[in-house]
């Protein structure tokens, strides 16, 4: 649909020598800019310090004088991964620290939408509260913690998103994106954020030897970087070496079997083998299943099979998120078919695409709006911000964008130009959340696109793919598959290996009308290599005699308890 040019990443004239790592594997890091062993370490002694991170000291000492007076602790946490994550490991950091009151809710998105705002107070009032320490959220919570200070309530704010021009009135923000921060890593996760506070407020109660005067043990924090690993891995937030270190870490616990028993069990239903769990298995088996709950329903499901220490309970629970993952999926499949619908009515061509799209539908459900936004950005390489109904005549929404177009700047400039037009929002770069009234959805299209219109250059919705280049025959193999998917953990900004071959095909399967199970052959090999590509347009591929230039992976497919080499092919080129 869109223009597509092909970029081999430049090898380095000098490679640097990793340690542990394959020559073909230093190659592809160092190709990704990390040209010194420390940025590939895993120890946390190389994490950055906890007391760079503005707010935290302020935040701890608040921490320790609830917990000396014993005052009841609420949560507040969010309706996705990252804050389910942070919600469990901040209950269970402070209840092993020995606070006797600790609650936590979640907003319910389809009535409260996002955030601690003066409805959740009320919410929490019959908790009785006496101090707040919000999760993920709360960043933009101006009216909230405002309501919640005429009540005599604390406000504690642990967040990673980007704040407005007004910070709220809490007694301590601990973010490392607000104004005057000096940590240097801007990318921590929800999750990571309260990890980092857990760990301070630890520091801090171990100073004032509070635990041997208890006789209690003292926390191991770490014990819950699975947490940590999988929050940090669904937010999509940029892998940096400081993330990169809580995600490894994270995984050598979960392989060594010293998880949480809610990690283990959703692993179990997606049918992954926790021995041989990589980054790709936090982001797109164990995280969506998490949130469906959010997505569906009440995110309490997903946060109790997170906190939970009996094996039944959190298979029982991850067997109920598995399936409404499936559900999920099932109302995905035909959202993203009404919205090709609504694309396909205006004739959309790479001409004619407008520079974001923006499309609601009244029977579209709110907790999958942001996975059709993602859909329809890849298929047409277009920032996307997709609507569906809310409540009191208002409509949600959720925008994916792409590199070279920060979304929730673009929506704030909407904002600011048409006072009040937009409701509330908030977000990332690549991804942010509105909402608006009903009746106002065309004027903020014409705004929005208005707004990307003047700011962006036509250049940037020229795709680019990146690839490591071609393999030696000799690297199809499954030991270098496996180096490749867990040695070192990739994701946002930091990206899994991906190469481009030209192959024959030998073999040709169509699975279930919209898959292709291939076997394939490199010229100077002997034998055919398995390979697979899914959700495709069968009839446009390649038949079996020909030959096809393809963007692919290597991957390891496990069945039967066998594991065995797979090309995952992301595209034809």
């Amino acid at each position: 649909m869109q223009s597509v040019t092909l970029i081999r990443r430049p090898v380095p004239t000098e490679i640097p020598v990793f340690h542990n790592c394959s020559a073909l594997l230093s190659r592809i890091v160092a190709s990704r800019g990390v040209d010194d062993e420390r940025l590939l370490s895993s120890e946390l002694r190389h994490l950055q310090p906890i007391h760079s991170l503005k707010g935290v000291d302020v935040a701890t000492q608040r921490l320790c004088l609830a917990l000396e007076k014993q005052q009841r602790i609420l949560i507040v946490g969010d309706f996705d991964a990252d804050g389910a994550t942070a919600t469990a490991l901040c209950k269970r950091a402070l209840s092993a620290f020995g606070f006797q009151s600790v609650d936590y809710i979640v907003p319910n998105r389809f009535e409260y939408g996002y955030g601690l705002t003066p409805e959740i107070i009320d919410v929490a009032a019959p908790f009785r509260p006496e101090l707040i320490i919000t999760v993920d959220n709360g960043i933009s919570s101006i009216e909230g913690v405002d309501y919640a200070s005429q009540l005599g309530i604390d406000v504690v704010i642990t967040d990673h998103h980007l704040p407005g021009s007004q910070l709220p009135e809490a007694v301590a923000i601990v973010n490392p994106n607000q104004p005057g921060d000096e940590f240097e890593s801007k990318n921590l996760a929800g999750v990571g954020v309260i990890f980092y506070l857990m760990l301070a407020l630890k520091q801090a109660l171990t100073l004032q030897n509070y635990f041997e005067k208890r006789q209690l043990p003292s926390p191991n924090i770490v014990r819950w970087l699975d947490l940590v690993a999988l929050g940090t891995v669904a937010d999509v937030v940029p892998l940096d070496a400081n993330n990169r270190i809580l995600v490894e870490q994270g995984l050598r616990r979960i392989r060594a079997g010293q998880c949480t028993a809610g990690v283990a069990a959703l692993l179990r239903v997606a049918k992954k083998d926790h021995k041989q769990t990589c980054s790709q298995d936090l982001g797109f088996a164990c995280g969506p299943r998490l949130n469906a709950a959010g997505r569906l329903d009440d995110m309490s499901l997903g946060i109790e099979c997170l906190l939970t220490d009996s094996t039944d309970v959190a298979m029982n629970i991850a067997a109920e998120l598995d399936e409404m993952n499936r559900t999920r999926r099932e109302l995905e499949s035909g959202m993203k078919q009404d919205a090709l619908k609504l694309l396909d009515s205006i004739e959309l061509n790479q001409e004619a695409l407008p520079p974001i799209i923006c499309l609601y539908h009244e029977e579209w459900h709110q907790g999958i709006v942001g996975i059709i936004a993602a859909r329809i950005r890849e298929r047409y390489f277009r920032p996307c911000i997709i609507f569906a109904p809310g409540t009191g005549g208002e409509i949600k929404g959720s925008g994916r964008s792409i590199p070279g177009i920060h979304m929730r700047d673009v929506i704030d400039r909407v904002a600011t130009s048409s006072t009040g037009l937009v409701e509330k929002f908030g977000g990332h770069a690549m991804a942010a959340g509105l909402s608006l009234k009903t009746e106002d959805f065309a004027d903020f299209e014409t705004a929005v696109t208005k707004v990307v219109s003047s700011e962006v250059s036509p250049s940037v919705f020229n795709e680019a793919l990146l690839s490591d280049g071609a393999l030696e025959p000799e690297s199809f193999s499954l030991a270098v598959a496996e180096e490749l998917s867990q040695r070192i953990p990739w994701g946002q900004a930091f990206p899994a290996p991906v190469f481009d071959d030209v192959f024959e095909v030998v073999e040709r399967r169509v699975l279930k009308g919209a898959h292709l199970k291939y076997m394939l052959r490199k010229e100077g090999q002997s034998g055919a290599l398995s390979a697979i590509a899914f959700n495709i347009d069968v009839e446009q591929w390649p038949e079996i005699g020909e030959k096809a230039h393809f963007l692919y992976q290597l991957s390891v497919n496990e069945f039967n308890g066998q594991r065995s080499l797979q090309i995952m092919i992301q595209r034809k080129l």
